[in-house]
């Protein structure tokens, strides 16, 4: 299928692009050069397409308004802890942007950046590039990153990939809002992830160093539950999971049904960790796709990931790479 490119809208001077992606099931997936912003995601249904994700119609509400919907988060994803780090015996003083910490890079991290774009019909695929300099957020290190998104059937995959000219933390990662249902909150689809343990954290939010067993918590999703508890209130989920080392790498890390059953997503992904989120913080001021209102549980996250804070827990899998280690990650979601 053929790969459409339109303009947007401008930010900052620059024009921000859409990249609609088709493929031969019926998923259309459009992805604009704003943050590489994953902004709407169609399949079919029963009598029809559903959008499954969050986002915006048009582009004036991204920069104010989006808590990250469909973004590339990063340099490090998730949160650091007094928003600074020592590496090699030098402090790196970051921007915060949520109280003391710094989340997702900060303020003007890479899911607040125009990438470039640039179309591969053969593979039905869109390649984003972004050169990001020594001290952008306060990071060390002139890094070029790329992100590929390639739709195949009902398949959307994600390669990250990054070099650095010195030693830098990274974790990117990518931040879609789903909503499978028709309903506003997302609590009663089912979510089943492959994960025994999680990452304790403290009234901040950021991990204590503990990595806890789940069993008997509202974080043990071994067997597939709602986002409810048992007087069927909402849980809020914002929780590290470590995923299981010896489960079956061909099987998904993730799955979540919507409330009817007409929908399963299925998430695939190299890394250790996943952060479950459901929207707990979510509140935005504007409509939405469709001119919807997003409230608290509006959406979830399945953020495939190392740990966060791993910059102040060495005991947490190493974030730090070098000219001769180069970042690599990929994740696939499957909606049908």
């Amino acid at each position: 299928m053929a790969v459409t490119v339109s303009e947007f809208g401008t930010f900052r001077g620059q024009r921000v692009d859409q990249f609609r992606l088709v493929s031969d099931t019926g998923v259309e997936v459009d992805i604009i050069s704003y943050g590489v912003v994953v902004r709407d995601w169609r399949v079919p249904v029963a009598g029809g397409t559903r959008s499954v994700v969050l986002g915006f119609d048009t582009f004036e509400p991204y920069p104010e308004h989006s808590p990250h919907f469909g973004s590339i988060a990063g340099r490090v994803a998730n949160r650091i802890k007094d928003a600074s780090f020592t590496l090699d015996g030098v402090k790196h003083e970051l921007v915060a942007n949520e109280g003391s910490l710094t989340l997702h890079g900060g303020p003007e991290g890479l899911g607040r950046q125009v990438w470039n774009g640039q179309v591969d019909s053969a593979n039905n695929a869109v390649r984003f590039t972004h050169h990001s300099l020594h001290g952008a957020m306060g990071f060390p290190g002139s890094v070029n990153f790329s992100a590929t998104y390639t739709l195949k059937g009902n398949r959307l995959r994600l390669e990250l990939d990054a070099t650095t000219d010195r030693p830098t933390p990274l974790s990117v990662v990518q931040h879609q809002y789903f909503n499978l249902g028709t309903t506003e909150t997302v609590l009663d689809h089912t979510i089943q992830v492959n994960s025994s343990a999680y990452s304790e954290v403290g009234p901040d939010l950021c991990p204590t160093g503990a990595i806890l067993p789940s069993r008997g918590t509202i974080y043990d999703l071994r067997q597939g539950r709602t986002m409810r508890d048992a007087q069927g209130q909402g849980v809020d989920y914002d929780i590290g999971m470590m995923l299981d080392s010896g489960r079956n790498k061909a099987e998904p890390i993730a799955t979540v049904v919507s409330p009817n059953q007409d929908l399963t997503l299925k998430l695939w992904s190299d890394r250790p960790a996943v952060q479950v989120y459901n929207g707990v913080w979510t509140d935005v001021a504007v409509p939405g796709l469709g001119g919807k209102r997003y409230g608290k549980s509006s959406g979830f996250c399945l953020e495939d990931q190392m740990l966060s804070d791993a910059l102040h827990n060495p005991h947490f899998p190493n974030i730090i790479y070098s000219p001769e280690r180069p970042y690599s990650h990929w994740s696939e979601f499957e909606i049908a």
